[in-house]
């Protein structure tokens, strides 16, 4: 399998953004992939690499997102999970239709956009992500206006194709979360 290292994958993640909440966010997202991959005993590297490259190509093109990550995964010669799982991550955006088909894109779409609710709702009640109440993030959930860009149906669809409980879910990335800064 040809997959980078996490510090070769680190690489190319500050060789492709540069903005400090979107490096924020990968971690946040390959975090929450190692600790699903642990959970149904997925390969943690794996999962981690997927989570924290799945928005390698946004910040250099955001309208046809993940089109060029894809493209660069391909010709790096990625295993074919790590690729559909991204490519299934834009459901629903820039004509991508391809649902999640494992457990491994099925996590990447649960936890991608709900990363932006657990970050919006520290930058309000700056509290460790580990002490976050699962109560107060489904609340926030509920409320279109707060993180309006974030799409709950994605996280939604992931949960259901993760086959997990919003409830189940919110309580995982609290607890996977913990040890992020």
């Amino acid at each position: 399998m040809n997959l980078p290292t996490k510090p070769e994958a680190n690489a190319l993640l500050e060789k492709h953004v540069h903005d400090d909440y979107q490096r924020h966010h990968a971690l946040m997202v390959a975090t929450a992939m190692e600790g699903y991959a642990n959970l149904f005993n997925g390969d943690p590297h794996l999962w981690h690499i997927t989570g924290l490259l799945h928005d390698l190509d946004f910040e250099q093109f955001p309208d046809l997102h993940p089109t060029e990550s894809l493209r660069w995964f391909r010709e790096w010669h990625y295993p074919e999970e790590l690729i559909h799982a991204v490519e299934a991550h834009a459901y629903g955006y820039h004509g991508f239709t391809t649902l999640p088909k494992t457990k491994i894109a099925a996590a990447l779409l649960a936890c991608d956009e709900i990363s932006g609710i657990f970050y919006a709702y520290r930058k309000l009640n700056p509290v460790r992500y580990g002490d976050m109440k699962v109560n107060s993030i489904k609340k926030k959930l509920k409320e279109p206006a707060f993180a309006a860009k974030i799409d709950r149906n994605m996280i939604y669809l992931g949960c259901e194709h993760l086959d997990v409980s919003l409830d189940e879910h919110v309580a995982n990335l609290v607890r996977f979360f913990a040890t992020l800064p």
